[in-house]
């Protein structure tokens, strides 16, 4: 499953394409890193009529959406049906599908890539975020307090964004953080910021490095590291230390951790692909399919053919 990149976005809206253009600017400052933009709701809907239920898909940008009126997402294994007000946060670690059940959505969405947040010089990174994490709650039905308010922000950004002030961008990375803040507070757990000791830079880089092994784009393509001491190894430590490190940091072993997220990319692979069982189990780098549905049962008490229905 590839990743959709910001031109073949405008490309499938090409009404929006004339308003990117419009994003530099216009009084002499040296230019911008990455990408920004902004649209109404409405803006999408117009490009939106007779078009096919959106495919899964992964992208190399972020989103952020302010919606209401009636739809669902559907990403990784889960379905969420928004009803009526909601706040969106759409990483490019998890594909999803929009289905909007009419053509009365308002609201705002801005899209916006890592790059672009980097001046900020944040204390912490986008994906360090528990917000951008998978498992998180990247949708959050919104009260109608709280999407006025946050709705306010995006129409400072969207009025932003067509000034002639040399700082307009650093202006939008304000705004920008303070909703990345306002879903990170409405998340059902409270998040606490990551801990910077020796425990959590191991768990972030086992994290990365794990998450790099994904998606698996073709069925061709193998997965790399597979073993707790593939990684361990990677990782310059010892396997007994590296387990010992992720079950205090996160409860659960390297391998439970390995296939936790072998068994997610199994699911994806299964609901939004055509590949085989055969050539999803060798792609995952098992032996046969039989030790790959035996894995997978293990993982979610399903067969592969019943998961995938």
């Amino acid at each position: 499953m590839k990743s959709t990149r910001l031109e073949e976005f405008y490309a499938k809206f090409p009404t929006m394409a004339a308003a990117a253009s419009n994003t530099e600017p216009t009084i002499s400052k040296p230019r911008e890193v990455g990408h920004f933009n902004i649209f109404t709701m409405e803006d999408l809907m117009r490009s939106y009529p007779n078009r096919p239920a959106m495919s899964f898909q992964r992208q190399d940008y972020y989103k952020l959406c302010l919606m209401n009126g009636r739809s669902q997402t559907e990403y990784a294994d889960k379905v969420v049906e928004v009803k009526h007000q909601a706040l969106w946060f759409a990483t490019s670690r998890v594909p999803y599908r929009w289905l909007p059940h009419d053509l009365n959505q308002t609201g705002y969405f801005c899209l916006f890539t890592e790059d672009f947040m980097l001046p900020s010089r944040s204390s912490v990174t986008l994906e360090e975020l528990p917000i951008f994490q998978p498992g998180s709650f990247p949708i959050l039905e919104v009260s109608t307090e709280d999407y006025s308010a946050i709705e306010a922000i995006f129409k400072k950004m969207a009025q932003e964004i067509t000034s002639t002030y040399a700082y307009k961008y650093d202006l939008l990375r304000i705004y920008l953080w303070e909703l990345i803040h306002w879903g990170q507070k409405l998340q059902p757990v409270p998040a606490e910021a990551p801990a910077h000791n020796a425990s959590a830079r191991v768990t972030a880089l086992f994290g990365e490095l794990l998450e790099r092994q994904f998606p698996l784009a073709t069925s061709q393509q193998q997965l790399r590291l597979r073993t707790a001491k593939d990684y361990a190894d990677q990782l310059a430590v010892h396997v007994n230390h590296l387990n010992r490190v992720l079950k205090e940091t996160t409860g659960h072993t390297t391998t439970e951790l390995i296939g936790g997220r072998m068994a997610l990319e199994a699911k994806l692979l299964l609901k939004q692909t055509t590949w085989t069982v055969s050539e999803i189990a060798d792609s995952l780098g098992f032996a046969d399919v039989a030790h790959f549905c035996n894995f997978f049962k293990r993982q979610t008490t399903l067969t592969p053919g019943d998961f995938r229905g």
